[in-house]
Parts: structure tokens; sequence; C-alpha cells
């Protein structure tokens, strides 16, 4: 795990600047801890942070060839490069260090770009090729490992494993793109198509970027991607020993280390698993750690001890108060752009855990959006069966003028809920997906911004991607598109976000077991009555699962980090509240209705309305504008 950072002569081979390198470099000194480096020639500057994880002693970046023809610079970790390597060796290939690093050079000189089609793993690279004039930028198939990029007025295109690195170069123009605001506003966080900062652009999950001197910016090249257009054909008994084979060698792989491994244990059914399976292949006990809340209904510690004790790991929790909002300028800090969701706060504080006795830590991300985990894949199935039963023609005008007309009451029991239903119901299964992952409906949306923004947005939706994404889906079912949306937005955009910074905030290495794309492949191909059944989601999972973790355990409700935020903003932040409206960095963009922002405000703090998931997403919004662009 490490931080990367570079710039690249598109046009001609024009001196890079070392000290410009570095100073990329410097803007995240959490993501490596452990060394540094720069490389330059004509044309090309490659600087790399180190959290030694594989290699201790040889494994030193950039590195480059013997014939120092071809050189890298690389975050993350290549699970099956003992394998590769193997099989380069068997070809002649000669190895100077054991690091995974040295596969990539020597994997791209006997296979060329097809090279990352034999790598399984998390990563972000960049790799130079001195005789073709070409720089070669790749990510992960998931997005587990970040990489953002942006084409400067002088003719290089900077790229870095955090957007502040790239806010270091002189030449980065800081203007805010408004479509992005509208993509942070409908989802609490601002996917990988799109960034706040214009210009600057994120390689997508499964994407690589080939730069040839003397040639203009070329797209993106998409070379994985995961589809749910098949159905396997294996029994249930084979489809679960398929399952555990698979994870059983996901958890091993990622236990290759040559220092302190542990693992994040928070007493559901994916950590759980995750250490499990640890357990079974550890000679020793596994080191794990929870954290917990003196709320005793948000405390799950006595679920993690339970598991701890199960399989005797060495394990230790600390218990955190919720209130715990003093976070929140390191957590704007770590992020860059605006991210609303609270959980990173409890995040960071089980990796700062972790970080006090190991290096890398497993978590249990990915199992939800892999195996259908998420309650509101459970709605989306039901909502399109009332869909397919109703014609539109009854069906739209039935439902629109119930939602229309049915109170809002975000306070009263979930049965009581029913107007968001009503409007879901009303319109597509797109639409009504679209709006369930969302933090702040498009009506709302609308009445907040200004009329000058909503006319630069001129017309554009934010909820218009999930649609698209739904409708062209390799799919055959609701599920398997509500899934594939998921995985190609929600989770590289919010939960890998999330842990990849939490983590590199206190030099952590999270890997995600469950996130190997062989498991996501597999998953993908199943039937829907195993991965939801009745009420139950992640079926074949917890059925899997079942000879390693006690019932009560697998058929839990779902609770995960939950953060007081509503409560913060009648009491100790109330005072930030009501300087969104006036007087912040926010209410001096001129983009949102600053009479409209005060009666929010007003009506969260007299309890008239619940507005703090609303006040949490703008707050996070002022604390990143002063940062990003200097408001």
């Amino acid at each position: 795990m490490c931080g990367i950072a570079g710039i690249f002569h598109l046009e001609t081979a024009k001196p890079v600047d070392p000290a410009r390198v570095r100073a990329m470099l410097d803007a995240m000194p959490h993501r490596g801890p452990d060394g540094s480096g720069i490389w330059t020639a004509p044309g090309v500057g490659l600087g790399h942070l180190r959290l030694s994880i594989i290699d201790l002693e040889s494994g030193a970046q950039p590195m480059l060839t013997d014939d120092e023809a071809l050189a890298v610079i690389f975050n993350g970790e290549i699970y099956n490069f003992a394998e590769v390597r193997a099989e380069l060796e068997a070809k002649g290939h000669v190895f100077r260090t054991h690091s995974d690093t040295e596969v990539i050079l020597h994997g791209y000189r006997q296979w060329g770009e097809e090279c990352v089609h034999r790598f399984n793993g998390m990563f972000a690279f960049a790799l130079f090729d001195a005789r073709a004039q070409s720089l070669w930028l790749v990510r992960d198939r998931l997005g587990v490992k970040p990489l953002h990029y942006a084409l400067l007025s002088d003719g290089s295109l900077i790229f870095g494993s955090e957007l502040k690195s790239l806010l270091a170069h002189p030449l980065l123009r800081r203007a805010p793109d408004l479509s992005a605001l509208e993509d942070y506003m409908a989802y609490g966080y601002v996917p990988d198509d799109a960034c706040l900062v214009a210009g600057v652009r994120k390689l997508g999950a499964g994407e690589t970027l080939r730069l040839v001197r003397g040639r203009p910016l070329p797209q993106p090249q998409r070379y994985w991607d995961v589809s749910f257009a098949d159905r396997t054909k294996s029994s249930p008994q084979e489809q679960e020993e398929e399952l555990v084979a698979l994870m059983r060698q996901a958890v091993r792989s990622r236990m290759v280390a040559d220092v302190p491994l542990g693992a994040f244990l928070s007493g559901g059914v994916d950590s759980s698993s995750v250490v499990a399976l640890m357990a079974e292949s550890s000679s020793q006990a596994v080191k794990t750690c929870t954290i917990g809340f003196d709320v005793a209904a948000l405390d799950e510690t006595a679920y993690a001890d339970r598991i701890a004790r199960r399989f005797a790991t060495d394990h230790r929790s600390r218990i955190v108060s919720p209130d715990d909002y003093g976070l929140i300028d390191r957590l704007a800090f770590h992020f860059d752009e605006p991210f609303a969701d609270a959980s990173a706060l409890p995040t960071f504080r089980v990796c700062e855990l972790a970080r006090e006795q190991v290096t890398v830590a497993l978590s249990g991300d990915g199992a939800d959006e892999a195996f259908a985990g998420y309650r509101r894949h459970r709605f989306q199935m039901q909502g399109e069966r009332i869909r397919g039963l109703i014609p539109a023609s009854i069906r739209e005008p039935l439902f629109g003028m119930l939602g229309k007309y049915y109170p809002k009451a975000d306070w009263a029991p979930r049965a009581l809920r029913a107007k968001s239903t009503f409007l879901e119901l009303a319109g597509s299964g797109g639409e009504a997906y679209a709006a369930s992952v969302g933090v702040t409906p498009h009506a709302l949306r609308q009445r907040l911004f200004t009329q000058e923004v909503k006319g630069r947005l001129g017309g554009y939706r934010a909820e218009d991607r999930y649609v698209k994404a739904m409708a062209n889906a390799p799919a055959r079912d609701a599920l398997d598109r509500a899934q594939y949306a998921d995985i190609k937005y929600w989770l590289p955009g919010d939960i890998l976000t999330k842990t990849d910074r939490m983590s590199m905030a206190v030099s952590l290495e999270a890997r995600e077991p469950l996130l190997d794309h062989r498991l996501v492949e597999f998953a993908a191909r199943l039937p829907v009555s195993q991965r939801i059944r009745g009420n139950s989601g992640k079926y074949l999972l917890k059925k899997a699962m079942e000879p390693y973790l006690p019932q009560d355990i697998l058929y839990r409700q779902k609770m995960g980090f939950v953060t007081p935020i509503s409560a913060w903003f009648r009491g100790a932040l109330a005072g930030e509240a009501t300087a969104i409206a006036g007087g912040s960095a926010l209410a001096r963009t001129e983009w949102f209705d600053s009479a409209m922002l005060a009666r929010i405000a007003t009506d969260h703090r007299s309890g008239v309305a619940d507005h703090g998931r609303l006040l949490w997403q703008l707050l996070m919004l002022d604390k990143s504008l002063t940062r990003l662009f200097g408001v």
C-alpha cells in the first residue's frame, strides 16, 4: 500500500522538475511513511511513497528494468504474484527482488497490456515504456485503489493517488464543476466518473489509459466488467462448496505479508466469515479489533467478542463516544472532495485501533454488493413485482397521487413512511432504485439550488447515471440490474473510498477478500433465490457459513456503523448549522438559496423536521470548499 504521483508530457519530452513531483508526494505523506523515491527522464517524472508490506529490503520504487526501458510505480498488492512470477521465470525472466512490483515489469515485457488480466489484486499503477514513449495507467477491477489525473495547460498530464497530490501542482486550475456538485448532493459522495474540481478525472474501476507522446489524450479502455447475464447450472450444494473454496482462497492470498497482519471484526456476517477463514489458515492467533459505542443500542462488541472467543483470536476492543465530531476537519483533509457518509467517523477509529498493532487488516467489505445484502435490494425486487402486476397507465397516476399527498413522516414507524414508496412505485424500476440509493431527492435539490446553478446545470440530473447503468446492465432481472449499478457506482464511490482514505489516514493497509474478482463473478451467476430468500439477503453466503458461525450471528438484523448526526445539529453543532446559511464558505459560493438553508437549520434545531443528514452533507461540503477552491 502506497501513494503514487507523476507527470508525463504528451507533446514533447520536456524536462520534468523533480521538485514538482516531490511536492505532489509531500501532499499525502500518510500513504507512505516508510520511504519515498523519485525518478525522472525526458518528458516523464514518477514519484512513490512506500508503506512496506512485501519484500521490505528490496522493493523500493520507482522500479526499473535492468536496461531502464521500463519504469513502474505501484500502489496496492498483487496477491497472486508468486504464481505469475513462477510462470515468468519458466519463460526465462530473471528477478532481482521478491516484490510483487517487479512482476508488473516482467509481466508487461512478456504479455504487453494483456498482463493486467493475469493480476489478481488491488492496484493502481503507472508504467513508463521508454521505447514506445508511452505511459500506461491501470486501476484494479473493482476500484479498490484510487487514481486521479488531469491535463494541464503546458501539455502535461499529472496523476496521483489522491486529489490533494494534483492540487499541489501550480498549473492545476481550481474551478468547480457544478455537475459534480449535483452528483454530491444526490448521493453524498462524488462518483468515480466525476470530480468537484473541473478538469480532474478519476480512472474508473477496471480501466486502463495508455498515453503515447505525440498523440492526443485518448479515452480510458475497460478491461473488466462484471456480468449478471448468465446463471450457474450447479446444484445448491455445489454452490456452497464452490463459495467456501473461493472465499478460503481469497482470504489465504490476502494473508501474505512481511509485516503484522490482522482483521476488523464487527460481529456481523461478513467480517466474522473472514475471521473464521483466517483462523482456519493461521498457525497463530489472528489479531482482531472492534470498536463499540457507549450507547447500548448502537454497540455490537458483544457479538464481536463471541466470534473472537469462538476462534481464539487475539482480540482488542475500544469503546468510543458516538459524539466524535471532533474528527470533521481531519475527515475533510483526507477525503479532499466532500464525503457525507458519516460512518467514516467510526471507520477511522477502527483503523486507528488496528494500526496500533498491525500494518495490514482484512475487512468484510464487498459482500453486500456482491451477494445482495442491502435492504434496498429486497425492496427493489418487491417494487418490480408490483410494477409488473399493474399497468403503467394505472400505476403512474395512482401512486403518483398517493405520493404527492401522503405526508412525509421520517419520525414515524417504518410502516407509516409510505410517501417515498408511493413515489418510487409511480416511476420506473431504474428511477426507483436511483432514488433509493440517493441522499437528497431531486425535488429538494431543486429547491436548494439557486436559479443560476440550475441554469448552468442545464437539466443535468445525477440519478440518470443509475437509470442508464441499470437499463444497459448485462443482467436478467431487477436484482441483477440494481447490484450491477451498485458495483459500478456505490461500491467504488462510497464504500471503497471510505475504506481507502480512512485506512491510509493512519498508514494502514486494508484488504477486502470478499471483493476478489473471481468471487464477485461467481456471485453474479447465482440464481436470485440464492442471493435473496424471503427477508434474508446474502442467502448463500449465510448458508455456506453455517458450519463456521452461530445462527444468531448469521441471521441477526444488520446494524452497521451509526452516528447520531441529527442530535449533533441540535447540540454541539447547532452553530455550524446556522453558519451554513450565512457566513460560511458554502454561503459565499451563492450556489444555494440562503433562505432555504436558514429554514432547514431552524426547522431542524426546533424539532419541526429532521434534516440532520442534509445538514451533515452541507457541512462536509463547506469544509471541502476552502481546501479545494480557497473560498
